[in-house]
């Protein structure tokens, strides 16, 4: 076999950023153990996970479609798999072709009523990367996104959305838009050169700092109304505190003027927080 053919699994894998799943998979998990502060069988965890594969592959090859022609105008995206040539247009469609079937398989395994909610995250998915063209809002419409992780998942399993599924679904929202945010200042000036738009461009680099830190705050106010909702015990609120915590040292790691620790805020921090938040979701629910 090829070096070349041998190298294609790592560019797709670099394409989805399959590191990130880390942000994202475990509050599906958390959904999941929630909805009935307990641990799902196996069936149902093995069906999530595939679903979450392949709604994350499908949003992330679809970005990478769309903004190939930004991506290339941008000295820190050009070397990404499309603009760089690494990947064509085809091979990426049929990329996507294939995490919307393996999606679409796992989401016909779990509760019926999903087999009618899943063209909400498709649509969601072919309109995010658009927005950046026409408002600073995108921020919220991926967080909003990514909210719809722990709710799929609870809606998966139980067939309900009580308002704790959509209070943790809006408290990942607001996580992650407050955390990408701080993203967006990778392109502040890329992005106002190409007349794109984020909070950053429109208000401002203080002004943004202000938006992450009341959209992380309304984070941990959310999930501690989950775990009042669900009278939730010491486990889930030892949980909530390291959040809290977590989150003020993601905030004290970068400031306006100051950005030399961004990467660790944004990769290493979010990754931790999730990780941590699920190991004591799941703890709560094993006792």
């Amino acid at each position: 076999m090829s070096s070349v053919a041998t190298s294609y699994p790592r560019r797709f894998a670099s394409l989805v950023k399959i590191e990130h799943t880390v942000f994202a998979l475990p509050f599906a998990y958390v959904g999941a153990l929630l909805c009935i502060n307990a641990i799902p069988s196996a069936q149902d965890l093995v069906w999530i996970t595939l679903a979450m594969i392949g709604a994350r592959s499908l949003a992330m090859g679809l970005n990478r479609l769309i903004d190939a022609a930004i991506d290339a105008r941008n000295p820190r995206t050009a070397t990404r798999e499309v603009p760089s040539g690494l990947l064509s247009r085809s091979q990426v469609v049929l990329f996507c072709t294939a995490s919307l079937a393996l999606f679409l398989i796992a989401v016909f395994q779990l509760d019926p009523i999903v087999r009618y909610l899943w063209p909400i995250p498709v649509a969601a998915f072919v309109v995010y990367p658009y927005l950046k063209r026409w408002t600073w809002l995108c921020h919220a419409w991926l967080g909003a996104v990514d909210g719809l992780a722990p709710i799929g998942a609870w809606v998966a399993i139980t067939g309900k959305l009580p308002w704790p599924a959509w209070a943790l679904g809006g408290a990942v929202a607001l996580w992650v838009a407050g955390f990408d945010l701080f993203y967006s200042l990778f392109d502040l000036e890329v992005d106002r050169e190409q007349g794109l738009h984020s909070f950053a461009t429109k208000f401002g680099e203080r002004r943004l700092f202000w938006g992450a830190r009341l959209a992380h705050a309304a984070t941990v106010a959310l999930l501690a109304a989950v775990g009042f909702g669900l009278d939730l015990g010491l486990l889930y609120w030892l949980g909530l505190v390291a959040v809290a915590a977590l989150l003020a040292y993601e905030h004290a790691l970068v400031r306006p003027g100051d950005l030399r620790r961004l990467d660790a805020a944004f990769f290493t921090m979010n990754g931790v927080i999730s990780v941590v938040f699920f190991g004591f979701v799941l703890a709560e629910a094993a006792v």
